[in-house]
């Protein structure tokens, strides 16, 4: 069986990555629009870039794991 990532690893990354996709997509949205990104948005932005994140954590093993 291959040995993959603990599952908490891969949710802490996965919402870091969410958190800050949403962060810098309002931050760029704030500086070419001058108003602030709608929260629903921001939200869409971080599940976004939260699905390939967590298929790719899915993938990666543990350094140190031969297969």
């Amino acid at each position: 069986m291959k040995a993959m990532l603990p599952f908490w690893q891969r949710l802490l990354v996965t919402i870091a990555v969410m958190l800050a996709a949403s962060y810098v997509a309002g931050l760029v949205w704030q500086w070419l629009s001058g108003f602030a990104l709608p929260a629903y948005l921001a939200g869409a932005v971080g599940g976004l870039a939260a699905l390939p994140v967590w298929d790719f954590l899915k993938r990666i093993r543990p350094a140190g794991e031969a297969e």
